[in-house]
């Protein structure tokens, strides 16, 4: 059997909002990680919503995560793109001043 240098497949249980899992993965830390936001997430909107229903709660929470990765991705988004500007106006600046004859100052 050839080697891949992938990291095995292990198996971990979790429990999100009452409720126990069986998952598998490559890094039963991180999987475990993912289940305690999970969790958390789904206990505060509960908290404060008025519904019991775990479905409902689950979905909300799902929509609570997405808006907050959505909200993650624009920002990282938006940090690269000012980085790509912040460079171009670097270079137009430096393409100015090289043309532009030195200027001599004080009297």
């Amino acid at each position: 059997m050839e080697e891949t240098g992938e990291t095995p497949i292990q198996y971990v249980t979790v429990e999100i909002y009452d409720q126990t899992y069986h998952l598998s993965g490559q890094d039963a830390e991180h999987i475990r990680s993912l289940a305690a936001q999970v969790d958390a997430k789904m206990r505060a909107v509960a908290a404060q919503g008025r519904t019991v229903d775990s479905l409902r709660v689950a979905v909300l929470a799902a929509l609570n995560l997405a808006d907050e990765l959505t909200l993650a991705q624009k920002s990282a988004d938006g940090a690269k793109l000012g980085h790509v500007r912040a460079a171009a106006l670097r270079g137009l600046l430096d393409e100015v001043l090289i043309e532009e004859e030195p200027r001599k100052t004080g009297s």
